[in-house]
């Protein structure tokens, strides 16, 4: 075979290559274990970061239900306070106008001179029944 020529092999060239490639083959291992782990890691990672928002929206879910409970009972004693309010004032003015029926029947035809829908539907007797205007609308009696 003339022409072709043989290449001595250098024993430092061999043994950079085995090296080369135990590190190739060692590193393509590692980074075999490494990505499944990462995202083993990464997946954990995430459910605990899930986990604590879920029990931060949880506690403000839950003081927020308690302030509005706070709120509303605030909110009906302060009904039962007006209501007191207005029950002394009925009891005031009911008694201020006991036995005062004329002065009553004065300030109720004033109101019908003075008020702004002055058409007058019925008048209270001295029995304080009304006397119905059936012949208003002329319908009756046709």
């Amino acid at each position: 075979m003339k022409g072709v020529k043989r290449v001595k092999l250098d024993s430092n060239f061999i043994t950079f290559s085995l090296v080369g490639v135990v590190v190739l083959v060692s590193g393509m291992g590692f980074l075999l274990w490494l990505f499944p782990t990462y995202n083993i890691w990464a997946s954990e990672q995430n459910g605990r970061a899930e986990l604590a928002q879920a029990e931060w929206s949880k506690r403000v879910a839950v003081e927020s239900a308690r302030a509005k409970k706070d709120s509303a009972a605030l909110e009906a004693q302060a009904e039962v306070e007006k209501a007191k309010g207005v029950a002394a004032s009925n009891q005031i003015i009911g008694d201020g106008l006991r036995g005062k029926e004329e002065y009553l029947r004065y300030l109720y035809i004033t109101n019908l001179e003075e008020g702004q829908n002055r058409e007058v539907i019925y008048i209270p007797t001295e029995a304080g029944l009304p006397i119905l205007e059936a012949q208003r609308l002329g319908t009756v009696g046709r």
